[in-house]
């Protein structure tokens, strides 16, 4: 796991390999329930340097990004990390990737579809062309670099694309060197989006329930499926930065807690995760939303956690019944295709990188892939173990 003294642009990270199977293992405390005579044994401690965190900063205007890195600018090494690990919670079926389940679809089973960069007609209405962002943990350099070849923003990182439509699929935070350097940046592009005329726009992941159910809930305990669980441990355990935490204001928590969790965008069902648990909090997009947000404005942790922990599941739309699943989301929803992140594309490929030497480039990411009968668009590409940070705009010509 990074330190959480990690800086942005610093150079300073430690040389690692390429992660292999073993690097997504999950410590056995998080993959094993505990057994009845284990009740009573005391949680897990935290480790001596992942310590609670400073509290944050006072309220300050939000800072301008840093300047934007050229396409070609080779990004710093990521280090592993260990999944989505919920700790001492029971284990849904495919929920978190490790060497003995990790899953893996046949090249045949899944098209990997290259990124047009040629911009395209803007819709009938009027609206301009929309775009996605796959998952971005903190790695600000290379969204601003990915930004900035789709024409989105300028060499000084300000909206230039008019009334083009944003979307971020979610998950801003953790694991990379600068979360909330991630979201003032879409904070800020919402702005001037919206002064020209477009807008950006962010969905609910579920790294951004686990970073306020940390900040607001620390250690406190919480009902999980087996075991004694708590948001700061979890947090920890999936990548968690000291240094977003210290960064960590009220406007960013304010602004995370009142993101909408499902869209649907000129026929595409915009959501974070690839599972079904959308469908338990309501049968409409609108229902979802406002269900979601309830529960974050009511405080409760025991309610929250559940909410982490139902949209952290994955791989609903892989394997045989995956195309019914997604047509379950659809009929209940509407839209004709399912665009989400959360679950890295080099999963569903099997590709998490070797152990023959330090010289293998990792996973290579050339854009979204789709599956599940070509129902669902799978837009995490991966960034955290060298993969790509994918911008795409849809549709897809596939």
């Amino acid at each position: 796991m990074v330190e959480g003294s990690m800086t942005q642009g610093a150079g300073q990270e430690p040389v690692v390999r390429t992660a292999t199977l073993r690097d997504f293992r999950v410590p056995p405390y998080a993959q094993t329930p505990v057994p009845p005579q284990a009740q009573g044994a005391p949680p897990s401690s935290v480790p001596p340097h992942a310590q609670d965190p400073h509290p944050p900063a006072p309220g300050a205007a939000v800072p301008p990004p840093a300047a934007s890195v050229p396409p070609h600018t080779p990004a710093p090494p990521r280090p592993p990390h260990p999944g989505n690990a919920v700790v001492g919670d029971e284990q849904p079926e495919g929920y978190t990737p490790t060497e003995r389940d990790l899953p893996v679809i046949r090249r045949g089973d899944t098209v990997q579809v290259q990124t047009v960069a040629d911009p395209r007609p803007v819709s009938d209405d009027g609206r301009g062309p929309l775009f996605v962002v796959g998952d971005v943990h903190g790695y600000l350099d290379e969204l601003l670099a990915a930004l900035g070849e789709q024409g989105l923003i300028d060499a000084d990182g300000n909206w230039a694309a008019g009334n083009a439509r944003l979307w971020f699929l979610g998950d801003f935070t953790d694991r990379g060197p600068d979360g909330i350097g991630v979201i003032d940046l879409v904070m800020r592009l919402s702005a001037e989006a919206a002064a020209a005329g477009g807008y950006c726009k962010a969905l609910m992941g579920n790294h951004e329930l686990l970073l306020i159910g940390a900040k607001r809930f620390a250690d406190t305990p919480v009902n999980s499926g087996a075991g004694t669980a708590t948001f700061q441990a979890a947090w920890l355990l999936n990548g968690g930065q000291k240094t977003d935490m210290e960064r960590l204001q009220d406007v960013h928590l304010q602004w995370m807690s009142r993101l909408d969790a499902v869209v649907e965008e000129d026929g595409h069902l915009l959501m974070h995760s690839d599972t079904t648990a959308y469908l338990d909090y309501g049968s409409t997009i609108e229902d979802v939303n406002d269900t979601i947000t309830a529960i974050l404005t009511r405080n409760d942790a025991d309610e929250c956690w559940d909410l982490f922990r139902k949209l952290t599941k994955r791989f609903a739309f892989r394997d045989e019944g995956g195309s019914q699943a997604v047509r379950e989301l659809l009929t209940t929803y509407g839209g004709q295709r399912v665009v989400h992140g959360h679950s890295p594309i080099p999963y569903l490929l099997g590709e998490v990188g070797t152990e023959e030497g330090e010289d293998s480039s990792g996973p290579v990411i050339n854009g979204p892939h789709v599956y599940a009968d070509g129902l669902a668009i799978a837009m995490d590409g991966g960034v955290t173990m060298a993969g790509k940070l994918l911008v795409v705009q849809l549709p897809l010509h596939d």
